[in-house]
């Protein structure tokens, strides 16, 4: 933005509800509708989608459109409202999940890199990589790029961390490994981001007014604050827990 910023939206799936196809998630499966709403604010306030690797001396108001896992509503639904619009955006993607029921083929991973669109990696299992010793994280990062690289038949330049686990071994592995950009998914916009550090990400989940859509993006407001404080607050589950079992445990808490 004109201060310099530059808010990166995460999605996930986009679904009505848990009938549609792909992967629904109560927390972050946003309705195509309120995708559409987003994308059509972002548009009317004078934003413009770019790629990270895109220079961004054109605009005053940038904003990477991110998706994670590779849901096949990345293709069906996201894919046909973003080239609508003009617009592009990243999409990380778990390369064993590709051809799994409800997620992307081979054949939609080309076509999202056809279109414009940026196919990056969310590593290769989706397993955390932070609880990974250095070998078995270093494939995950490795296998996943190539993968990903032979499906869209171009360069995997970022990765995204899965659950947003990860630090300094982990972005720095990632950096040998020929990645460019790490993004985690601590809350915020990348006001003040050094070249090495991971990207802040803002999630947009299921629930999110527009107006508070519209808040996170000039992050001002309770909204900003609030997402800050959730993530922080939620580090003391996971790491009292550990990441498998939060992550049950919360699957338990979703599906009642």
């Amino acid at each position: 933005m004109a201060d310099g910023s530059l808010p990166v939206l995460m999605y996930h799936g986009l679904h009505a509800g848990d009938a549609d196809p792909g992967r629904f998630d109560p927390v972050y499966s946003v309705t195509p509708d309120a995708f559409t709403a987003q994308l059509d604010w972002l548009a009317a306030n004078g934003f413009r989608s770019t790629r990270l690797d895109s220079p961004r001396a054109d605009t005053s108001k940038p904003v990477v459109i991110s998706f994670d896992d590779g849901d096949i509503s990345n293709f069906t639904v996201a894919l046909p409202l973003l080239r609508e619009r003009g617009m592009v955006a990243e999409f990380f993607i778990t390369s064993d999940f590709i051809g799994q029921p409800g997620m992307l083929e081979v054949g939609n991973i080309r076509a999202l890199a056809d279109a414009g669109m940026g196919v990056q990696s969310h590593g290769r299992s989706h397993r955390f990589l932070e609880d990974l010793d250095e070998a078995t994280m270093y494939a995950e990062l490795r296998d996943s790029k190539r993968r990903l690289e032979a499906a869209s038949g171009q360069p995997v330049t970022a990765i995204a961390f899965p659950g947003g686990r990860g630090a300094g071994r982990e972005r720095d592995t990632a950096l040998q490994i020929g990645y460019r950009h790490v993004l985690g998914s601590m809350p915020g916009r990348n006001l003040d981001r050094r070249p090495h550090e991971c990207y802040e990400r803002i999630a947009i989940t299921r629930d999110l007014p527009l107006d508070d859509f519209a808040s996170l993006i000039a992050w001002r407001g309770w909204r900003p604050r609030y997402a800050r404080a959730r993530f922080r607050a939620l580090r003391v589950p996971k790491q009292l827990l550990g990441n498998d079992r939060y992550q049950r445990l919360r699957a338990r808490l979703l599906a009642r």
